[in-house]
């Protein structure tokens, strides 16, 4: 049987294990999933005994994307405007391709809940490394303008001259911040200490999109403060995590399953519905 893994650590809250056996379940592919912890310093080993061990394909998640981007033999090309690897697949040809969905499933998410990417004017808070995944597929939908935001505003302005080929995109400082905005996008980890990015209130009005990539059992710090201030639409990243996974059993498998039904089944899972 054909085995995959996630690489994290820590790793044991994944639900990835859960995601890929329901969608192998609904495609009727015979595959089993697991979860591997290495030590920080170990990954590179753990990653090549895997796939010398017959292994076929894996995700990657924090702290080892930057890593497994070093360690691959092909990029594609989203995971080389990305900079990190979440991805890897085990080719015919005995290639290890390195790939990056997480922007891909960002944009699914987004277009599953009716948000409008072309012509809107978007701005995303921070500048790492989940906020450079998802740059070339936000400006591939073409909005108006994209802007980054972030504490370390150097950041900001060094991730938008990469960029800038591919689109409408600039760095501002909080403090430099002028709607109106169509939607808001955080890819900072503050909702994790249950903190906040130093938005002004007055860029919230009641016909915003507001996305937070964080995901709990409740609304995030942040998605708490929109709503606080008049956001109607609010969104989580749990989707934007099951339409990643299915971009990654995409290209590990050749078919793509279906997301609504996983997602209400994880939401259950966490206890959310």
């Amino acid at each position: 049987m054909d085995r995959y893994l996630v690489f994290g650590h820590p790793v044991r809250h994944s639900k990835s294990p859960f995601i890929h056996t329901l969608f192998a379940r609904q495609t009727q592919q015979e595959l089993e999933y697991g979860l591997a912890e290495p030590a920080v310093d170990e990954f590179a080993q753990a990653l090549r005994t895997f796939f010398d061990q017959g292994g076929k394909g894996c995700n990657v998640t924090v702290p080892f994307k930057e890593q497994a981007f070093t360690l691959v033999d092909r990029l594609s090309l989203r995971a080389k405007r990305a900079g990190a690897v979440n991805t890897i697949k085990l080719t015919d040809d005995g290639v290890l391709l390195g790939d990056n969905t997480d922007g891909a499933g960002l944009v699914a998410d987004l277009k599953s809940h009716g948000v409008t990417l072309a012509d809107s004017r978007i701005l995303l808070l921070g500048a790492g490394g989940a906020a450079r995944g998802a740059l070339a597929p936000l400006l591939a939908e073409l909005p108006s303008e994209l802007v980054i935001a972030n504490r370390t505003h150097t950041k900001a302005q060094q991730l938008a001259a990469e960029f800038h080929d591919l689109g409408p995109v600039t760095a501002q400082t909080y403090e430099q911040l002028a709607g109106p905005f169509d939607l808001v996008i955080n890819s900072t980890s503050a909702s994790l200490q249950g903190e906040l990015p130093p938005l002004a209130p007055a860029l919230i009005h009641t016909d915003i999109a507001i996305y937070d990539m964080m995901y709990g059992a409740s609304d995030t710090a942040f998605i708490s403060w929109a709503k606080q201030h008049g956001a109607r639409q609010t969104m989580d990243g749990l989707g934007m995590l099951v339409e990643q996974a299915a971009e990654a059993f995409t290209v590990w498998r050749g078919i793509r399953p279906g997301t609504k039904q996983v997602l209400r089944e994880l939401k259950r899972n966490l206890g959310v519905i």
